[in-house]
């Protein structure tokens, strides 16, 4: 099955030769400034290639060579430093063209009349012939332009179906094969424009203007172009810029230092300006630097292959960082459909009569819940489908006023529904309810599942008992999220007793039953007002309040435009319990990025101990002592480590991409293991990095 976000799993050589282009383009100083701690590095870049230019005609100290091989590899800190942001564009632009081959500018046929004039017929041909009907590009459409599709349309754009009810094919957004029902008046009243009606015919009123549709959104999510940087993100920017101003200003008072013990002791070397630069650029943190716009990114495009549209980065960020996940029962907690479990029969009555009955009552019920009672029938007792014509049936649909359905057949009245519907409906007829029936339906209530009592005239035969199904699995996903410090709060429009049993049986950590969207906003502000973030799912009107509030709030792609319009993701296949992998992207990205601000910190103290004995080696001998890799000479560690700074940064630009492997763990186990597997890597790599790299000098003779 093909999904909707186009899949970018590997870089080829074409993101790989656009993102050398863009780490040209990227040297323009504008786009330098975005990022304080590599604007450092370009400017000492500029500077020690007008040391080198300087070194050709006046005599320096430095030798031109070793200038040259200095300012070669700070520049190529830079280039990669863009190389990596550029990699992570390249995939999300590669996406996004993807996307755009997808959408083309259809035929649009647009109503001329009001709604209440267009005749019942709904037939395009006709409608065309009567002048209710004119065909304009859908690029000509603006909000609230009212359009006709029939099966083989596309809709033109996307909107909220006002009349009609259809099936469509949005497989080209969603990737699923199989159709889904839109149709006016629900939570499945919004359509996306480029999807296919294959049946019946819809009204639909455009909702967004020419360049604001879903598909547009998509691409700009994916492309990366409007991304903006996260609170956190912007926290860590202005700690490394500090860092890199700090080491800054200590690197800049090295060199008077230097001349005041030269004209004290009378003998050394005044340190020279490259070191410095080059001392500045190993200790400031480049390496967390110049991957964290990468990072950012390339968390924006994990997310969007679990087709998952966010509308922000920081909707991204915050759900790492959410610790109470609200929960709709039906559909994400359970299979989303009541099955029948279980004939309860009333006393004089068996098993298989109860069956019987209830199987006459559910034929003409097309529900998931009037089916199950036939294949449970069919399962326990071998009972099949009538001959209709034969029996010639009377069927009585069900209605909210009566809150039962049934058949009429061979004289006899069958009926199921609600206990107490079904208790008054007997009672009319001079029956009573038994005591066993009534204890029959208290148990099945508080066990969770739902009764429903079947009757024939004024006898009641006994009770179907409906039970929500859990899914498999979903409660070892709770036990993860609660090993991780989340929450779960289970919600639903049952009542207190069903909703107990069903989130005992789930494994979740409380509920809120009867729940209507004034409960759900009151629930979620109580939560932040005790400082937790909170995330949920919904896909009807009433839950645009609380998604609205929700520091997480994922609207369903088959929901309503209000919902869609609130939340800020949209999940494009519309599965509730999407969002628990969506708290999974959010926490690989925040642990990517502390995992690589570790190893970067790390990293740099490692680095202290190769460049800073060598660059005043010959100012203070007894720093000799601190050089426990014994290089080869001070240009040569220098050297060494600059050439280790800027090769770094490409080595971890796949695990950039990539993320962190996410574990379910709490935050103390999580520092304890970047500690050890990122800072003790960031202090170990490095020693054997430069020494390798100044073995090779030294073996080539550059050393």
């Amino acid at each position: 099955m093909s999904k909707a976000i186009p899949k970018v799993s590997s870089v080829n050589s074409k993101i790989l030769i656009e993102a050398v282009t863009a780490s040209f383009r990227k040297l323009d100083p504008r786009v330098q400034l975005r990022n304080p701690v590599m604007f450092a590095v370009y400017l000492g870049s500029i500077f020690t290639t007008v040391l080198l230019v300087n070194s050709w005609w006046t005599e320096t100290g430095e030798s031109s060579g070793f200038i040259l091989g200095v300012t070669v590899w700070l520049w190529f800190t830079v280039l990669f430093a863009n190389f990596a942001e550029a990699i992570a564009e390249g995939r999300g632009k590669a996406q996004a063209d993807e996307l755009r081959r997808s959408r083309s500018v259809a035929p649009a046929k647009k109503l001329c009349l009001p709604l209440n004039m267009i005749v019942a017929n709904r037939k395009s041909q006709e409608m065309l012939m009567k002048g209710e009907l004119v065909v304009v590009p859908s690029s000509d459409l603006r909000s609230s332009d009212v359009v006709f599709v029939e099966a083989g349309d596309c809709i033109p754009g996307d909107g909220e179906v006002v009349e009609g009810i259809a099936s469509v094919d949005e497989s080209a957004i969603t990737g699923e094969s199989a159709p889904v029902v839109r149709e006016s008046g629900g939570d499945r009243s919004a359509v996306t424009g480029g999807t296919k009606v294959i049946s019946d015919w819809l009204i639909v009123r455009i909702t967004t203007q020419p360049g604001e549709s879903f598909l547009d959104h998509m691409i700009a999510m994916v492309e990366g172009a409007k991304r903006q940087k996260t609170p956190n993100e912007i926290a860590l920017a202005i700690l490394l810029a500090a860092l890199t101003l700090l080491f800054l200003l200590v690197v800049v008072t090295l060199r008077p230092f230097s001349q005041f013990s030269v004209e004290v002791s009378g003998q050394g070397h005044i340190i020279g300006l490259t070191v410095l630069v080059a001392l500045f650029v190993c200790l400031a943190p480049t390496t967390i630097g110049a991957l964290l716009s990468a990072i950012g990114i390339a968390g924006m495009n994990r997310l969007s292959q679990t087709n998952v549209v966010a509308m922000s980065g920081r909707a991204v960020e915050a759900a790492g960082d959410v610790d109470v996940l609200l929960l709709d029962k039906t559909g994400t907690i359970t299979l989303g459909n009541r099955q029948a479990t279980r004939f309860i029969p009333a006393e004089g009555t068996n098993e298989q009569e109860l069956a019987e009955a209830a199987h006459l009552a559910s034929m003409a019920d097309e529900t998931p819940e009037g089916r199950s009672i036939a294949v449970l029938a069919k399962k326990r007792f071998g009972m099949r489908g009538r001959d209709l014509e034969q029996i010639k049936p009377h069927f009585v649909p069900f209605t909210a006023r009566t809150r039962m359905s049934g058949v009429s057949l061979d004289g006899h009245a069958i009926y199921k529904g609600a206990a107490e519907a079904v208790e008054s409906h007997v009672r009319n007829l001079g029956g009573f309810f038994p005591e066993s029936v009534r204890v029959a339906v208290r148990q099945v209530a508080e066990s969770g599942g739902t009764p429903l009592v079947v009757s024939r005239n004024e006898k009641v035969l006994g009770v179907i008992e409906l039970k929500d199904i859990v899914k498999g699995g979903i409660k070892e996903r709770f036990a993860e999220l609660r090993q991780m410090g989340i929450k779960t709060v289970m919600i639903t429009g049952d009542n207190p007793l069903t909703a107990a049993a069903i989130a005992a049986e789930a494994g979740v950590d409380d509920f809120l039953a009867e729940a209507t969207p004034e409960a759900k906003l009151s629930l979620i502000r109580d939560y932040q007002k005790g400082g937790r973030l909170v995330a949920m799912t919904g896909d009807g009107t009433n839950d645009a309040p609380a998604l609205a509030q929700a520091d997480v709030a994922v609207a369903m792609n088959s929901g309503t435009q209000a919902a869609k319009e609130a939340g800020n993701m949209v999940d494009l296949d519309s599965n509730p319990t999407k969002l628990i992998e969506i708290v999974s992207v959010g926490k690989q990205l925040l642990m990517t990025r502390g995992a690589l601000t570790t190893f970067s910190i790390s990293n740099d103290v490692a680095k202290y101990f190769a460049i800073l004995p060598a660059a005043f080696a010959s100012t203070y001998p007894a720093l000799k002592a601190l050089d426990l890799m014994r290089l080869t000479s001070p240009s040569s560690a220098i050297l060494s480590a600059v050439i280790f700074n800027a090769l770094i940064i490409i080595a971890l630009v796949p695990l950039a991409l990539r993320g962190v492997k996410y574990r379910p763990v709490g935050a103390a186990q999580l520092l304890r293991s970047n500690l050890l597997i990122y800072g003790l890597g960031g202090l170990i790599v490095p020693f054997i990095g430069i020494k390798a790299i100044d073995l090779l000098l030294s073996a080539v003779g550059l050393a």
